[in-house]
């Protein structure tokens, strides 16, 4: 089993930043890739950006140039950097992990963005 937490959320004005982080613990060897997923209200849920065991990344394009996803695997913890954020990034905002055919989830930390 993998276990994850997200951390870091908040209410924040349109322009600024907040980092999240996701603490992995449990079963942590041949997790593969790791990402952050958001769900905002009345709309489906979308990947936001991931990351492989071997650092590559790729971003939704609504986030390419502002998020940034960076992985410590020493300290068994994933980020994801938000900048310059918009209304529309208010969401519910979950860590992911990949190992072998599993997807794990956090319970998710709120996102809101508002003046």
């Amino acid at each position: 089993q993998v276990q994850l937490v997200e951390s870091g959320g908040g209410l924040v004005q349109p322009g600024e930043s907040l980092r999240l982080s996701c603490a992995v613990s449990g079963v942590t060897s041949d997790i593969y890739r790791m990402g952050w997923y958001r769900r905002a209200p009345g709309k489906e849920r979308e990947v936001v950006a991931r990351i492989t065991s071997g650092g590559g990344t790729n971003y939704a394009d609504s986030v390419q140039g502002r998020f940034l996803i960076s992985r410590d695997t020493t300290r068994n913890t994933v980020s994801l950097q938000m900048n310059n954020l918009k209304p529309e990034d208010t969401a519910v905002y979950y860590c992911t992990a990949d190992r072998f055919t599993w997807e794990y989830w956090g319970q998710g930390t709120q996102v809101t963005v508002s003046s």
